[in-house]
């Protein structure tokens, strides 16, 4: 797209220099002919006065125009490449449309399409940076208490029963933070999706099934349903699975003992998208989180008592998105959390 930018302005002033000159003979020639003085044609074609007059002319119109063509070209690439140049130091937070002084151009808008680029390479930027940060966190407590069970095993060897059980669960967390690790690392740097018909009504029951067996045999909790009919769309199997699974299953942490996630499913008539809302009843986040919650390793207050890694709803946010769909959180009426996701049956291609 720049390039054709660049290409259409190359064109333009290459018509306003060969206006310029036709202009100036016309005018030269018309001036001549309206008073009178326009020789024969044989002097005219030797190379007499009258020739010279619109070829001086135009000649000083392209000398006036030409360094006034280049100063205005020249000024804001200056810019854009001083701009480029900070980019590829790092330094994201260069900005050049300031720089354009209210031009309007091909140009200026190529410089709006930088900062566009470099605004998203420092968010992208940042945001690793963040995220390096909590991994190394989320890392380091697990691997600390690791080693205090075993310090705790060598002081004490009749606690071996008490401490390989607590090993063991230390290590049961850092393989399940590493595998989500490689699921949301996968999502992030995908380049495209093996994609399948895939009967998500089907996806949606068999989850909910499964959650609602380890609801009910561990957690006093249930799962209930209402998905009828079918809805085939054409997803990779694997993702999707793992985003509704993350979202039924966070919620099934949350809810209250002795309450019921609930979950329903209908296809839209306006657009053809399943729309899908998971309910539960429990504390519920606070307003200002709902969007912060699909940020990897957020955490809100009073959920330190759940486990997990942080990083379900993240997962499932990028999972909904390369399939075209979206995923928002509200707060359900009389207290708990609504999920809702929306899936398209053609999603378009948007894997990146």
């Amino acid at each position: 797209m720049a390039t054709r930018r660049i290409g259409r302005l190359f064109w333009k002033l290459l018509l306003a220099l060969w206006l310029s000159m036709v202009l100036s003979f016309a005018g030269t020639i018309a001036y001549l002919m309206l008073v009178g003085r326009l020789p024969p044609q044989d002097e005219v074609t030797s190379f007499g006065f009258v020739p010279l007059v619109p070829l001086i002319s135009a000649m000083v119109a392209v000398l006036i125009i030409g360094p006034a063509l280049a100063w205005y070209l020249s000024r804001p690439l200056r810019h854009l490449r001083w701009g480029l140049r900070r980019a590829a130091e790092g330094r994201f937070d260069t900005r050049v449309e300031p720089l354009m002084h209210g031009r309007r151009d091909e140009i200026a808008d190529l410089a709006k399409e930088f900062d566009h680029m470099a605004s998203q390479l420092q968010q992208a930027t940042e945001s690793h940076q963040v995220l390096l940060h909590d991994i190394s966190h989320e890392l380091r407590s697990p691997l600390s208490r690791l080693q205090a069970a075993i310090g705790l095993l060598r002081q004490d060897p009749t606690q071996t029963e008490a401490m390989v059980d607590r090993i063991q669960r230390e290590s049961e967390r850092l393989d399940a933070l590493i595998e989500e690790l490689l699921t949301l690392h996968r999502l992030e740097a995908s380049s495209g999706l093996a994609r399948e018909r895939v009967d998500v009504i089907e996806l949606l029951h068999a989850i909910a099934e499964d959650a609602d067996f380890e609801a009910r045999s561990q957690l006093a909790r249930q799962v209930r349903i209402d998905a009828p009919g079918q809805f085939v769309a054409q997803v990779n199997g694997e993702l999707l699975y793992r985003a509704f699974e993350n979202v039924i299953r966070n919620a099934v942490k949350y809810t209250a003992p002795g309450t019921a996630v609930e979950i329903f499913a209908r296809v839209s008539p306006e657009d053809g998208q399943l729309v899908t809302t998971v309910q539960d009843r429990g504390p519920g986040v606070p307003e200002a989180m709902l969007k912060n919650i699909f940020e990897p390793f957020t955490r809100i207050e009073g959920s330190e008592s759940v486990r997990g890694v942080g990083l379900g709803l993240a997962i499932a946010l990028r999972a909904t998105k390369l399939h075209g769909g979206r995923i928002e959180a509200s707060l359900r009426d009389g207290g708990g959390l609504v999920m809702t996701l929306w899936l398209p049956a053609m999603p378009d291609a948007v894997d990146h």
